[in-house]
């Protein structure tokens, strides 16, 4: 019977995870992209070991977690080798030495002190860690990130860190149950990194765009988006397991 089940398990997230992967590329082509230029970052969160390695084994590559203690215990279990791990949460500066030593990626970088306790948590173990600045493009006072207006300034302070790269931004637009009212978010963060471009600051390639998850993520490759965090469409509704 566990057999049975893992096996469904397997097949489910494999056959989900081809869906995904359809859908990027159809959208990508049909919007002038390369679809290599879109990654899938598989948000894992709150998903057993088990089922993670089964998208793992079904072609995942790029991992994204929300909480430190759970994603500790699945690098531990699964590996780095063939896996790049991704902090998508909240960040507070007191988990900033976890999340150095177990991230490649940071996407959620919002204030100069969260940034100044990576780069000396990084430097303190010899790694030049990777970053996106989080913006609030939305402005909603729920919503983590630095307000549009004051990105540009905190991307120059953080330039000053040696042993930060600020790889891009990433954004988390408001919900709603229509991409076509989420694209203006989307359109926003890519003048925005249009505009950073502009200005030619040293150690910020800009080169991603953190945006778009199961519901948006069409809209959002539309608008630019090199990175895309997945979940649902490739895990299903948290907490749900396959039926034998």
């Amino acid at each position: 019977m566990v057999a049975a089940r893992d096996r469904v398990m397997a097949e489910t997230i494999e056959s989900r995870l081809k869906q995904v992967k359809d859908r990027i590329t159809k959208t990508a082509l049909a919007c002038g992209r390369d679809p290599k230029a879109v990654r899938l970052v598989a948000v894992s969160k709150t998903v057993p070991a088990d089922r993670v390695q089964a998208a793992i084994t079904a072609g995942v590559a790029d991992l994204g977690e929300n909480y430190v203690q759970e994603a500790q215990k699945k690098i531990e279990a699964l590996g780095r080798e063939t896996v790049t791990w991704h902090f998508i949460g909240r960040l507070q500066s007191n988990k900033a030495k976890y999340v150095v030593k177990l991230f490649d990626l940071i996407h959620s970088v919002d204030s100069f002190k969260l940034a100044t306790e990576l780069d000396k948590r990084a430097r303190a173990i010899g790694k030049v860690q990777k970053v996106l600045v989080q913006v609030n493009i939305s402005g909603e006072a729920t919503k983590s990130g630095i307000e549009t207006g004051q990105a540009v300034r905190l991307v120059r302070q953080m330039a000053q860190l040696n042993n930060l790269i600020i790889c891009g931004l990433m954004t988390m637009p408001p919900y709603f149950n229509a991409p076509e009212m989420v694209r203006p978010y989307f359109r926003a963060l890519k003048d925005l990194q249009n505009l950073i471009r502009t200005e030619a600051i040293r150690n910020v390639s800009m080169v991603e765009l953190s945006m778009g998850m199961t519901g948006d993520f069409e809209a959002a490759i539309q608008e630019g988006a090199t990175l895309v965090r997945i979940g649902t469409a490739i895990f299903g509704q948290r907490g749900t397991e396959p039926q034998v």
